[in-house]
């Protein structure tokens, strides 16, 4: 039942929310529910941590620009858990890399997360200010229905929160959950969620991946990887395929002529400019 409506700026777009009983408010671009997987065009563009060559990565500000520009279909980030249970936005193990602070993740709890800041790359370009980075419920909340999101479970036990957070918001067919493992892959997918299992290329040289094609929805394959290691993937039976991380039109093109469906990208905006080459599709040798 609607008991009001209220104003929200999303990415510096004005949408009505319709707010109900026992769950969050509900955008009215929805319609009949959140934008979801099927809404894909026929290949897809991913912004990797954001697009982390273009705004500094896993960043708030960074996801709502990718966003506003429009460059990419899905919005790409890093999950990690922190020693109290709840879930942030980082890809490292440690604070060192991104952020002013120094340490484990795992050794924060919320109240100590909410002090850290991130410490933009020199080279992103723009002017960005240091800021806090989000948790995984922010940016389901501010993101989430309106374009679709990817996540990667760097820490596999937190698999079960992850899903809870992404049910609790009727999401299930609007966020890739990504991994390494094909075990916990299935287990994303027997919990009701979008499987998405990423190789790299030495693991592609012995991968079989048609093993996995009845539990994962998205294989995410390295683009260094040998032409008839990404054939084998593309011929897998697994529904899509996409490649990464690609930064150039010409890896780029590479991967599209091999048969994969989506790129994921640190340079989505620099993709967009330069349109797709469509040589002969490739066919690997002996595949």
């Amino acid at each position: 039942m609607v008991t009001s409506a209220t104003l929200t700026g999303i990415a510096g777009l004005t949408s009505l929310v319709l707010a109900g009983r026992g769950g969050p408010p509900v955008p009215i671009e929805w319609g009949s529910g959140p934008l979801t997987v099927d809404a894909l065009p026929r290949v897809v563009r991913v912004a990797h941590r954001g697009g982390a060559r273009e705004v500094p990565e896993n960043s708030m500000s960074g996801l709502a620009a990718a966003y506003r520009r429009g460059t990419a279909q899905v919005l790409d980030f890093d999950t990690r858990i922190l020693g109290d249970g709840h879930m942030v936005v980082m890809h490292d193990e440690t604070l060192d890399r991104t952020t002013s602070s120094h340490g484990p993740v795992r050794a924060l709890k919320l109240k100590d997360w909410r002090s850290v800041r991130l410490r933009p790359k020199a080279s992103v370009p723009g002017h960005w200010r240091a800021e806090a980075p989000p948790t995984v419920a922010e940016v389901l909340d501010r993101f989430g229905g309106r374009i679709v999101l990817m996540l990667e479970a760097k820490d596999p036990e937190s698999l079960r929160t992850l899903g809870r957070l992404i049910h609790d918001r009727g999401l299930t067919r609007s966020v890739f959950v990504n991994t390494n493992r094909p075990e916990v892959a299935r287990r994303a997918h027997d919990m009701g969620l979008i499987a998405q299992l990423w190789r790299s290329a030495k693991q592609m040289r012995t991968d079989r991946p048609e093993r996995w094609a009845s539990y994962v929805d998205l294989l995410d394959v390295d683009y260094k990887a040998r032409d008839k290691d990404l054939v084998r993937a593309v011929r897998s039976g697994v529904p899509r395929v996409w490649a990464h991380t690609v930064v150039s039109p010409a890896q780029r093109d590479r991967v599209l002529a091999l048969g994969c469906d989506g790129v994921i990208t640190d340079a989505p905006g620099r993709l967009a400019r330069h349109a797709v080459r469509r040589p002969a599709r490739v066919t690997a040798p002996g595949g």
